[in-house]
């Protein structure tokens, strides 16, 4: 019987002593956190208003949907307009794109009751002409609002340029017309027309600032124009070189005119021969400069060598420089002659011809150089370092890859590397070819 109780006993021990370590646990948690969050459950929907607003602004669309379901209330602060100023409507086809898709029921919910909260708005569509035409209806039920900025995204071609010139300049006439305060528009590679830029510039003018519509085929240098004489606030603008003009250039200088800060210049040809590029006077470019005279001239080329022939031939004021295709000796030379105010070049393809001549006289020339990147082009190491001495420090970024190097008998490419970091300032290195 003496067994049987100490077993009793043994038994009702082991009980005690986890009663005795949870009661230890509990005053260690309660020392870090404060006994009262250990007798109190916490009441997820009595958080302060300015907190759960806080958190769903932080909260992907999708997750901050599911949250509103946890209460009336965190319903009710997931309709606060606050929580709608911004927004991305994706639009995708899933049989072709693998993007997300704002959801239907969504997207009616919020032309219901939120179209009059929405001030920047985007649209990310696919390739597809279908999600192109959904953003276009969109765009046309938009009655109510006082959207401040637009953006049309496509993340593929052709998208909107398939939609009709009718249902697209009707969608934008909507809200050009119902907006009124449009301060910045980016509706790159759309069928955008000169009808479409006047209801913008009528209801718009004293509030637009920025615009980017590179692509768009049915601008003329007429509709650009009209936006340029009458909306002078503008500060930054991006187009294709077709609609520039110099007359475009000398309404962007007008004493109305505020100072640009940005011009983006698409360059491009699809074939050769098929566009004969006309050329800019220099006193266009004078004036606008003496205007603005921290304009940034950005101008990326896609052309073929022989289509370069209209460009840089007297002094023209570009900042930024890319060439996306092959550009020849004589052109690089150009530039080394005429952009004095050159910050950053980058050189896709050159050939088989060295370009240490063209670089060297960049380096004297263009003496606010920072930013150089060249490609499939041959530099000799001399001639590069050269270069790169010549500019100094001032070269804040500096990419070349390894195979555009041609060692001499002067220098190897592991000397190149100290010798160049030597005149930087930093260490450097080429830039390498991944092997995979």
């Amino acid at each position: 019987m003496k067994r049987a109780g100490q077993e009793v006993v043994a038994e009702n021990e082991a009980p005690q002593t986890s009663q005795k370590s949870k009661k230890q646990k509990t005053c260690l948690y309660g020392s870090v956190f404060g006994e009262s969050h250990l007798h109190t459950s916490m009441d997820w929907g009595s958080l302060p208003h300015h907190v759960v607003l806080r958190i769903f602004q932080f909260l992907p669309l999708v997750d901050r949907a599911r949250a509103s379901s946890v209460c009336r209330r965190w319903n009710e602060i997931f309709h606060i307009p606050d929580l709608w100023r911004r927004f991305e409507f994706e639009l995708s086809q899933p049989a072709t794109s693998y993007l997300k898709s704002t959801h239907p029921d969504l997207i009616q919910q919020i032309i219901k009751r939120h179209a009059d909260h929405l001030q920047y708005v985007s649209f990310k569509v696919d390739s597809s002409t279908e999600s192109a035409e959904a953003a276009c209806d969109i765009l046309s039920q938009l009655v109510n609002c006082s959207i401040k900025t637009l953006g049309l995204i496509s993340t593929a071609k052709p998208s909107f340029m398939n939609v009709s010139k009718a249902h697209f300049a009707s969608a934008l006439t909507v809200v050009f017309v119902n907006s009124k305060s449009l301060s910045s528009i980016k509706i790159d590679d759309t069928p955008l027309d000169d009808p479409s830029l006047k209801v913008l510039v009528a209801n718009n003018s004293d509030t637009l600032k920025l615009l980017k519509m590179s692509s768009c085929p049915h601008v003329s240098p007429a509709g650009i124009l009209c936006v340029a004489d009458q909306c002078h606030g503008l500060k930054e603008l991006a187009l294709n070189y077709y609609i520039l003009s110099d007359e475009l250039l000398l309404a962007l200088s007008s004493e109305k005119h505020v100072d640009l800060e940005h011009l983006r210049i698409d360059i491009v040809s699809e074939n050769p021969g098929q566009v004969e590029f006309h050329t800019i006077k220099k006193q266009s470019w004078d004036a606008l400069v003496k205007h603005s005279p921290k304009v940034n001239i950005v101008m990326y080329f896609f052309l073929y060598e022989e289509e370069f022939d209209a460009f840089f031939r007297e002094e023209t004021p570009v900042t930024h420089l890319y060439f996306g295709r092959a550009v020849s000796k004589a052109m690089l030379g150009r530039i080394g002659m005429n952009c004095p105010r050159l910050i950053e070049l980058v050189v896709c393809a050159n050939g088989l011809q060295p370009l240490d001549d063209e670089l060297i006289r960049i380096a004297e020339r263009c003496k606010n150089l920072t930013a150089m990147g060249l490609g499939e082009c041959e530099v000799t190491c001399r001639g590069f370092i050269e270069f790169v001495k010549m500019c100094g420090g001032r070269l804040t970024q500096l990419s070349i890859m390894e195979e555009v190097l041609i060692p001499d008998n002067d220098y190897s490419l592991d000397r190149l590397h100290l010798e160049v970091s030597k005149h930087l300032g930093r260490m450097w290195f080429p830039d390498m070819m991944p092997t995979w």
